[in-house]
């Protein structure tokens, strides 16, 4: 039998939550983002889950032929673009686009022999200060692209650092799209703002948000990017992560719990013990009370996460036992609760779940 610890996917949650981006901006293109193995849920899944988007987005050159040879036959763009003259190749051969936000890229793509052109997105650092050409240079970048027969559409992208808050005191999205808008001015092609706090804003900002793509992340798997929760927001967790309870022990009053005696019991107590430790992803920073679901019931984290291991406080759980059901995070506790607790976000619980967790579709 193999060990209890699982992640189920749920596809139709991963349906209803691209239908919920769509919705927010029903005159726009999607692409669904499925960079890092689909948030953890899988490329393959992800393909599925998605099947109505416009286009799928991510990171990996070689993920980006892995979909082609999946079947997905709709557009492909390559977030961070390419990084070598093999890539650009791949890309013709295969009609995947790519982002552009160095000359050193555009370097590579003039000196390129392709058998036909390439789409490109020619992205703008309007304030993240990550990738992108800074306004005052960025009608240079988009000539140089335009003056290449190895260039297809261009397509003018950015950004947001902080869609979440839109009064942002450092760099509000409103500041963003005027730098966006001011270095665009007069250029023609599809614009590309929207991730998945932006997306949000949309009905709100109307045309002051101009976007003829979105590119839904987070959100499509369920996890909040920031301002509510992921239900207020509409969304259904599309991965669940669930285990069962393979101990219990009673204890007494100033009994300790695990590695390093961190937890002391203020009185008589049951502590579950769960298979589920740091190497099937769960995080190790995650502190006493910490939420979990046992036989349905919220309860808490005591003690220090180990590599196979956690435990859990069954007071709230008096009828539970060996074998009863566990969820880490999921369906009946949101991913973001469990986040919060730890002092991470449900991006990096989702990404870091481990090879050995069996993952099932629900």
């Amino acid at each position: 039998m193999p060990r209890p610890i699982e992640a189920r996917i749920h596809i139709d949650s991963m349906k209803h939550n691209l239908a919920r981006a769509r919705a927010c901006a029903p005159l726009s293109k999607t692409w669904a983002v499925v960079k890092a193995n689909g948030y953890g849920h899988g490329l393959e899944r992800a393909m599925r889950g998605f099947a109505d988007a416009d286009g799928l987005a991510l990171i990996e050159p070689d993920n980006a032929l892995r979909l082609r040879q999946l079947g997905w036959t709709k557009p492909i763009l390559l977030l961070e673009g390419f990084f070598d003259a093999a890539d650009v190749e791949m890309m013709a051969e295969h009609d995947i686009n790519g982002a552009v936000h160095c000359n050193e890229q555009i370097d590579i793509l003039e000196s390129a022999r392709l058998p036909r052109a390439v789409n490109v997105h020619l992205k703008i650092n309007t304030g993240m200060n990550r990738l992108g050409f800074k306004p005052e240079a960025y009608a240079a970048a988009y000539e140089r692209l335009r003056a290449l027969p190895q260039v297809g559409e261009i397509t003018l992208m950015t950004h947001f650092a902080n869609a979440d808050e839109r009064a942002h005191p450092c760099m509000p999205i409103d500041e963003q799209i005027r730098r966006f808008q001011a270095a665009t001015a007069g250029i023609p092609g599809e614009r590309s703002l929207s991730n998945s706090a932006g997306i949000f804003q949309m009905p709100e900002m109307g045309e002051a948000l101009p976007s003829d793509w979105i590119r839904p992340g987070i959100m499509l798997y369920g996890g909040t990017p920031g301002g509510k929760t992921a239900e207020e927001f509409g969304l259904l967790p599309a991965m669940t992560l669930a285990s069962e309870l393979i101990g219990v022990q009673d204890i007494a009053r100033g009994d300790f719990v695990g590695y390093g005696s961190r937890f002391e019991a203020e009185g008589p107590m049951r502590i579950g013990v769960v298979a589920c430790g740091y190497a099937d992803g769960y995080p190790r920073h995650a502190p006493v009370d910490t939420p979990v679901l046992v036989n349905g019931v919220r309860t808490r984290i005591v003690g220090r996460v180990s590599m196979d291991m956690l435990t859990v406080d069954l007071g709230p759980v008096p009828d539970a036992k060996v074998g009863s059901p566990v969820i880490l995070w999921g369906k009946g506790l949101p991913i973001d609760d469990v986040a919060t607790a730890a002092g991470t976000i449900g991006y990096e619980l989702m990404c870091a779940v481990a090879p050995r967790v069996r993952v099932v579709e629900a």
